[in-house]
């Protein structure tokens, strides 16, 4: 029997929506039939909008979703784990980090493209975390301009909901959403903050939690579910993005129970994933750990529990062993949230700290490891090749 048992997705508004929604439109093909418009207006309604969707169905899976885009497309969305692209004033990357994300930009590429920003970008509130002398903390900012250097790598949506968003301070955090407002992101991780952005006609919500007090609380399952509904009702997709779990080189796997770091409670993961997913959320991607960690499907949904280090330039993030190693996550999902596949693909850290292809797959063996060694019953199965797939049925 499986750890993890994969159930029937919960019924929700979302799929009353679609069947009203489905309800309607068979209405309204009936009624154009009955005006002479013959097969004219399922027709045009089949061949989809624009011209590389696949065609819609109108039973089932196929009903549109709730702001009535074609059930029948599909929306990408990639993912990263942490970015910090240097530290002001003195670890910065030379040439002001120009071209920093260049090597990944291309697998980085899709309809909606997210980050987990680790650091501010904004000049010193004065406020900083770290007193002087200190020997066990780390604070972390990038001037504003480096904001530009996300726009220029395709990113769409930035995480803040995490332990370095508010290094300098609520007004450094302010800073920062406002100098990602001015260079054309969005950005999530702030209370009660959701976050819509539209492809393709597809509304996606994006969410942000930490156990920390600047940010939605991964704590509270109850309150986080909430949220959830919320976004379930104002977007056909809801993603959750997540700092959760214990740091370390050694921090790997993924076992159920709270996990602690430093005495600070990091969440249980598997039990904060679950949640908001029975609550409605259509993936789930974690971060906190510094390393990589394994993948399941839960009520269909995957749930990818670390992407790693992502960016550490200029050596703010340590690039030894399983800490230099990462991924890209790329997924492809229908308006109603199904699968309908996904890809990683290894990416590591360079000796400035930038993000670079990993030829030798190293970062997708390990999930290929761990997924199926932490979840053997419920595990993402990936492919030598980094296609990702559902375990198979029986």
């Amino acid at each position: 029997m499986s750890r993890y048992p994969s159930f029937a997705r919960p019924a929700s508004s979302r799929p009353r929506r679609r069947a009203l929604a489905a309800v309607l439109l068979g209405l309204l093909l009936a009624v154009a039939a009955g005006c002479g418009g013959g097969d004219d207006g399922a027709a045009r309604w089949e061949s989809g909008q624009g011209g590389g969707s696949p065609a819609p169905t109108r039973t089932g899976a196929g009903a549109p979703g709730p702001t009535g885009a074609p059930a029948g497309r599909t929306i990408s969305l990639s993912a990263t784990g942490d970015i910090i692209m240097g530290d002001a004033p003195d670890r910065l990357p030379a040439g002001g980090g120009k071209g920093f994300f260049a090597p990944v930009r291309a697998a980085l590429a899709a309809d909606v493209v997210m980050g987990n920003l680790e650091e501010p970008l904004t000049d010193d509130t004065g406020t900083g975390k770290c007193g002087a002398g200190s020997d066990d903390c780390h604070q972390f900012r990038a001037p504003p301009s480096y904001a530009q250097h996300l726009v220029d790598a395709g990113f769409t949506v930035l995480n803040q909901a995490n332990n370095h968003g508010n290094d300098f301070g609520p007004t450094g955090y302010r800073n920062t959403s406002a100098t990602l407002d001015q260079h054309g992101l969005k950005h999530t991780g702030a209370p009660g903050e959701i976050t819509v952005v539209t492809a393709g006609g597809v509304k996606v919500a994006v969410l942000g939690f930490s156990p920390y007090p600047w940010n939605n609380s991964s704590l509270n399952l109850g309150a986080a579910a909430d949220l959830v509904r919320r976004a379930d009702e104002a977007a056909d997709l809801v993603v959750v993005q997540v700092h959760m779990g214990a740091e370390g080189a050694d921090k790997i796997h993924v076992r159920p129970g709270t996990e602690m770091y430093l005495g600070e409670n990091r969440g249980d993961p598997i039990a904060f994933a679950h949640a908001v997913i029975d609550a409605g959320a259509d993936l789930v991607v974690g971060h906190s750990p510094h390393v990589l960690r394994g993948m399941e499907f839960y009520r269909d949904r995957l749930i990818a529990y670390s992407l790693g280090n992502f960016a550490g330039g200029s050596g703010t993030l340590s690039r030894n062993g399983r800490l230099g190693l990462a991924g890209i996550l790329k997924v492809s999902l229908r308006p109603d949230g199904a699968w309908a596949g996904g890809t990683f693909t290894s990416t590591n850290l360079n000796s400035a700290g930038r993000p670079v292809p990993d030829a030798a797959g190293r970062g997708l063996a390990l999930v290929r490891q761990l997924s199926s060694g932490d979840f053997p019953s419920s595990g993402a199965r990936l492919d030598a090749r980094g296609r990702i797939s559902p375990v198979a049925a029986g």
